[in-house]
């Protein structure tokens, strides 16, 4: 191989180049084309055995000329090319993400700290510099904010806009100016008090601080398709049919996907005495069950929900999960709109299994439990 002649290589590098014209072209070509290259193909294999230099040299010019002539080079090619990679990517892309893996943003803190949602920070400080920034957002998934009012004003209004429905702005809306705020107007209107009505004087602060943007999951979809749903499995579903859901949903806005623990499957009964859950008369034993009632570590236990839920109220009441649905609770259960307050989860809503927290690289990377 280290031996081989020059003329030799190049020879056997361009025959195989007009096979591979004739494979990828041969729609388009006639039967007395694709006899005519691999006439030419032929001579100069011939001429690369013998070992005549020249003569090989020749061929290879005749074997150019003859390719070029009956099937000339696309215009554009490179481009032509790039895009036939770039639309079997995202072709590819779409499959794995509508059969196997979706990623999906947890958007609230129902269930801290197992899973941290969007979490908003007030300070009195500006922003660091913009390398600590970078690195802020990197490694934390953290923004930092830092809007000061233009002039003299009124907040009028807050509406929210999502872009890849992963990152979600704010718009505030004044009387006489407009600010735009990377954090969801749950945050804007608790971390910094920007409310409809507020007065706000030029040079004021608006929002200053930094916003955490939440975890970021990678659902496993194909789970559920080889084994049921397990108790204590956190998972995401549509709210679909949810009718207490779909009420406070705006129009036009469709279904959205929920994550929770699953707390109870068909027949199950449930009850909660604070701050224990129990399932069929037993003390819940599932990790992730038994971690919530701890009350360490950030978790503050089960609790028998207030205004406006419809199961578990009392220490003595239970609930039969019905065929075919689910339970679901949050493990912030106290700060938590779950199956308590809108009953249960149809089986044909369920999207898959949280597997695994890609983003950001903080406490919670890695699987779920």
């Amino acid at each position: 191989m280290f031996f081989t002649p020059r003329y030799v290589k190049d020879a056997r590098q361009y025959a195989e180049a007009a096979r591979r014209v004739i494979r990828y072209r041969l729609d388009l070509l006639t039967a007395e084309e694709v006899a005519e290259i691999e006439k030419r193909i032929a001579a100069l294999e011939l001429a690369a055995r013998e070992r005549k230099p020249e003569e090989a040299r020749s061929r290879i010019a005749e074997l150019e000329r003859t390719v070029g002539k009956l099937a000339p080079a696309r215009s554009h090619a490179g481009w032509r090319e790039n895009c036939e990679v770039l639309l079997v990517a995202i072709v590819i892309a779409a499959g794995v993400r509508a059969y196997l893996l979706e990623p999906f943003k947890i958007p609230t803190g129902s269930m801290q700290p197992t899973l941290n949602g969007v979490i908003g920070t007030a300070t009195d400080t500006p922003p660091p510099n913009l390398l600590v920034r970078a690195f802020d957002f990197v490694i934390r998934g953290r923004t930092f904010v830092d809007i000061t009012a233009m002039q003299d004003d009124v907040v009028e209004s807050l509406h929210e806009r999502s872009y890849l429905n992963y990152f979600t702005f704010t718009d505030v809306q004044c009387a006489n100016s407009h600010y735009s705020i990377f954090a969801p107007p749950a945050v804007v209107a608790t971390t910094f008090r920007l409310l409809p009505g507020r007065l706000v004087q030029k040079g004021e602060p608006l929002a200053r601080g930094y916003v955490d943007n939440g975890d970021f999951v990678l659902v496993n979809k194909l789970a559920y398709n080889f084994d049921p749903p397990h108790r204590g499995d956190v998972f995401v579903f549509r709210t679909t049919d949810i009718a207490r859901i779909e009420a406070t949903i705006p129009a036009g806005l469709g279904s959205q996907h929920y994550i929770k623990r699953l707390a109870g499957l068909p027949g199950d009964v449930l009850r909660i005495e604070e701050p224990n859950l129990f399932i069929n008369g037993r003390l819940a034993s599932e990790r992730g069950f038994a971690r919530v009632m701890t009350r360490v570590n950030g978790y503050n236990g089960y609790s028998n929900p207030r205004g406006g839920a419809l199961y578990l109220t009392e220490t003595d009441e239970t609930y039969t999960v019905p065929p075919r649905t689910y339970f679901a609770m949050g493990d912030n259960s106290f700060n938590s709109s779950d199956s308590r307050y809108w009953g249960f989860v149809p089986e044909k809503n369920v999207t898959g299994k949280a597997f695994v927290v890609f983003w950001p690289f903080g406490a919670h990377w890695g699987f779920v439990d």
